[in-house]
């Protein structure tokens, strides 16, 4: 699965509209809704090129996953940009960290860094 992008976000609004954004754009992107889900969806075959991670969500939150995701080398090597309203005060360990409410152009340049999307998509 190429230039596949995995969104974890919890609020279904926010995480229906990035993935909107990313498809509209070429991208693929797999949606997942807390960090157990986003788990589940890494043990299957296809790896995402890069993960966008809300850290505030039920059942397992951005921090929980970033411990369990770099426990597995192979997970460990996806890159993570965090979105989250604390921006730089998130105190997590990750790639890059994008500041709630998303600006669509500054997303998309910050996932243009890790990951091109599909020519073949208008």
């Amino acid at each position: 699965m190429g230039h596949c992008i995995l969104v974890v976000e919890d609020d279904d609004d926010a995480r229906e509209a990035i993935v909107a954004i990313l498809q509209l754009t070429g991208y693929q992107a797999v949606p997942a809704a807390d960090g157990e889900e986003a788990l589940d969806r890494l043990r299957q075959p296809d790896l995402p090129d890069l993960i966008l991670l809300d850290l505030w969500m039920p059942v397992m939150d951005g921090w929980e996953f970033r411990e369990e995701q770099r426990k597995d080398p192979t997970l460990a090597r996806i890159p993570v940009v965090v979105v989250s309203a604390l921006g730089a005060q998130a105190n997590i360990d990750a790639d890059e960290v994008i500041t709630k409410p998303i600006d669509a152009e500054r997303l998309l340049a910050t996932v243009r860094n890790y990951c091109l999307p599909d020519p073949k998509l208008p």
